[in-house]
């Protein structure tokens, strides 16, 4: 209808804006039935990252951001295209929204697989629960023992909070659709490349590089809602302030440090990648080490941060769309 606000269609059932509906939808569908079984839309995405690698592969980084630049830069311009086309009726707009949403986050299946090896190791079946932890982090099972893997799962649920929830709702409140989908083709582009083999030291640069900047304001607002939402704030907030810069990832070390801190256990240390070994500085080196059933009290949290983080981002986003009307109207 000409001359009228697009959100003016959208007085009663959407008057607070199609995005705000259709992430909160989409949010539920992750909450209820967490990653979808078949076509998953990261995996498609990642097959396609596959095969231009396969084509612009050289040990060289101008080759390796022309590679980030194809892939990244191609989902975001197709995420834009879907959202002008659904931006005239705001019901396809509350669908496409609450789709893209639902497959980019990751919090349900995050938390299941994190329960799986906890009831492993509970059980007392170590085999098991070597078995399962690829699923969750990149670690090699066969170097760790169960007090080790506990370790590991609860550093991938702090770190994959930030990930593969917190981030995601972040950049869908600064940039809608487009947002969602650049945040997650990057991180997962840094899932694939961004390691330090010596295959993709160089290629992979610019997908690390880019990973670390949109994962920035992400793992910050993890940080501090983990310390509002955790057992111990006050612990939460020091172990923060004093260790998250020792952490050789500028955005793992604020979300680990404020885990470490918010739940009383030590995390960091030595850590085994495929036969490379590193050793991390401690995080929390006055706290406890990590038992089997910090990995419950982990996910709990998790789940506790993602909420918040949704009305962080709902409310943000309804903020932003208020000032925009009224500037508009002036």
């Amino acid at each position: 209808m000409p001359g009228r606000d697009r959100f003016s269609l959208a007085h009663g059932p959407f008057m607070y804006g199609p995005f705000v509906y259709g992430t909160a939808l989409g949010f539920a569908c992750d909450l209820l039935l967490g990653d979808p079984r078949r076509g998953h839309p990261v995996a498609a995405f990642g097959r396609a990252a596959q095969a231009v690698e396969r084509r612009l592969w050289r040990d060289h980084r101008g080759y390796g951001t022309l590679h980030t630049l194809v892939c990244a830069g191609g989902a975001v311009a197709g995420a834009g295209l879907l959202t002008r086309a659904a931006r005239r009726h705001p019901a396809a707009e509350i669908a496409l929204t609450a789709a893209v949403t639902w497959s980019v986050l990751g919090g349900t299946s995050l938390g299941r697989e994190a329960r799986a090896i906890g009831g492993a190791l509970a059980a007392g079946d170590l085999e098991v629960a070597r078995e399962r932890l690829p699923h969750l982090c990149g670690r090699d099972p066969q170097a760790l023992d169960a007090q080790q893997i506990a370790r590991a799962v609860v550093e991938s649920v702090a770190e994959n909070t930030s990930d593969a929830v917190v981030g995601a709702l972040v950049w869908g409140a600064l940039a809608g659709v487009p947002g969602l989908v650049g945040f997650r083709a990057v991180n997962t582009l840094d899932a694939m490349v961004g390691h330090k083999s010596p295959r993709l030291r160089r290629f992979g640069w610019a997908s690390a590089r880019l990973d670390d900047v949109v994962g920035w304001p992400g793992a910050r607002l993890t940080a501090a809602l983990t310390v509002l939402a955790g057992p111990d704030p006050r612990g939460a907030l020091r172990v923060a302030r004093r260790d998250a810069a020792r952490h050789p990832s500028p955005n793992a070390g604020p979300v680990e440090a404020a885990f470490a801190g918010a739940l009383g256990v030590r995390l960091g240390g030595t850590l085994a990648y495929a036969g490379r070994v590193e050793h991390r500085p401690v995080l929390g080196g006055e706290n406890r080490p990590v038992r089997t059933a910090d990995i419950e009290r982990a996910v709990r949290l998790s789940r506790r941060v993602s909420l918040l983080a949704l009305g962080t981002a709902l409310t943000a986003r309804t903020v932003g769309s208020l000032f925009r009307k009224a500037g508009r109207n002036r």
